[in-house]
Parts: structure tokens; C-alpha cells; sequence
């Protein structure tokens, strides 16, 4: 049996970036977010706009999670994807707990919120993510198993020194080709999702970070919630969620 690292992250959180630096490593069998199938075509709790159904994708949670352990027959897998779309239901799941290394990304939810809204305006308060992501955090730590949590703020600040951090948390080697980007074609489990995530696709690396970041996402989202009040009522359980979480991250070196 070979190890499988999940990245459990929430939407707009750069987890497509921080997957694409897994998937360059070369080590690894990847995947991009099925337990999406679960929620969007088996359970049909919401349409996701931009979504391209392939119609060969097992299609509800344990024909899922039997997929991906099939995979790991073979070699080491990583799969990312989101916390609420397995949450309650995987914390019941202790055969399958057993295989994974859990890994949890978050960023900053206005910026998030305002990222995701500009592709889906009819976003949820469950689909922005971060407080399903404390829940299962919690969860896994009540069960006593051990969790990683990387702020995406760090990433960008840092990407060799964080990834060599949370590699270092779940037992993987550093990869320094794991960062040597290449513009190409998005993997074939992009395509059903590439309005989502085209960008990343065609960078050569992560950004550097804006110094002034947050100040500019906490008036960019004053001026949104300005025009569609919805957006206050969604932040709260989040930013609470977000500074739960932030508490236990790793932290920078240095």
C-alpha cells in the first residue's frame, strides 16, 4: 500500500497553484478535486457553474474513495480537494482516514469570497469553505490523528520554504523541480473545470505577494458588500473559521 496525501482546501484558496507544484514534483499520481462528483452530480446539492460532467467519473462518495485507493495500489497518490464536500460523512470513515496524510490550505476569506464571486455570484455560505474546513480539522484532531494547515499568504511569500515545510509534515522529500514551471496544457481532469482554473496553467510560478494585500481585499470587499449585502452575512462563520485555523499553521522560517 502507498501513501495518499490529501490537500483539503476551499475554494479560490490557491489550491489549484499549490496542486500544480505537487503535480510537477513528478512522484505522484494526481488528482483534482473528485469527491466534486459527490456533491455536484451524485448528491445535486448545487449546479456549479462551468462544471463539464465526464461521464466515466465514479460518481458518489465511496465509489470515489475506492478509486483513489485503487490508485494507491500502484504508487503514492495526491488528490485535492475541498473539506465540504466530504464533511460529515469521510470523519466516519476509518479505514480511509488510515490512508491519509491531511494537509489543510487556507487564505484570507475576503479575498476568497471576492475571487470566487467574480466567477460564481450565487456562491453559497457553505461553498466559500473554511468553516467546513475547521470542522473537519477539528474532527481529525478529536480522533486523534495529526493535521498540516499552510496559509496560502505564506505560499506566496515563500513557496520553497512553506512547501519544504508541509512536505517535511507528511513525510515527502523537497522537490526542486517541483518548481520549475512550464507553460503547457492543463491536465485532463483540469478540462471539466477550466474556466476555474486557466490562469494557473499559464503561469510559470506563483506570484509574489502584494505587501498591501489585505488592506486592498478589505476595501475591495467594503465596496462589494456595498452593492450585494449578502457578502457580510456570508463572512462571518469564516473569518472566525480562518483565524481557528491560522493559529495552527506552520509557520515561516525565519
Amino acid at each position: 500500500m502507498h501513501p495518499i496525501y490529501a490537500l483539503w482546501a476551499h475554494p479560490r484558496s490557491m489550491s489549484t497553484a499549490t496542486e500544480r507544484i505537487m503535480r510537477e514534483r513528478g512522484d505522484l499520481d494526481c488528482l483534482h478535486e473528485p469527491f466534486m462528483y459527490d456533491y455536484y452530480v451524485h448528491r445535486k446539492l448545487r449546479d456549479l457553474p462551468g462544471f463539464e460532467v465526464q461521464p466515466d467519473h465514479p460518481k458518489d462518495y465511496e465509489a470515489i474513495r475506492d478509486m483513489i485507493l485503487s490508485r494507491a495500489e500502484a504508487g503514492p497518490v495526491f488528490f485535492k480537494d475541498m473539506s465540504y464536500y466530504v464533511m460529515p460523512r469521510i470523519l466516519g470513515d476509518a479505514d480511509f482516514l488510515d490512508r491519509l496524510q491531511n494537509m489543510f490550505l487556507i487564505r484570507r476569506p475576503r479575498a476568497a469570497i471576492l475571487s470566487y464571486r467574480k466567477l460564481d455570484p450565487d456562491l453559497t455560505v457553505e461553498e466559500i469553505g473554511l468553516a467546513a474546513q475547521l470542522r473537519h480539522v477539528e474532527g481529525l484532531r478529536a480522533l486523534g490523528r495529526p493535521v498540516t494547515v499552510l496559509r496560502a499568504e505564506d505560499l506566496r511569500a515563500d513557496p520553497e520554504g512553506m512547501m519544504q515545510a508541509l512536505w517535511s509534515a507528511v513525510g515527502l522529500p523537497f522537490s526542486a523541480r517541483a518548481f520549475e514551471w512550464q507553460r503547457s496544457e492543463a491536465p485532463g481532469d483540469w478540462a471539466q473545470v477550466q474556466d476555474w482554473h486557466g490562469a494557473v496553467m499559464g503561469s510559470t510560478g506563483i506570484r509574489p505577494p502584494d505587501p498591501d494585500a489585505e488592506r486592498r481585499e478589505s476595501e475591495a470587499f467594503d465596496a462589494a458588500a456595498a452593492e450585494d449585502s449578502r457578502l457580510r452575512d456570508l463572512l462571518p462563520p469564516h473569518e472566525s473559521a480562518w483565524r481557528a485555523l491560522s493559529a495552527i499553521a506552520l509557520t515561516p522560517s525565519g
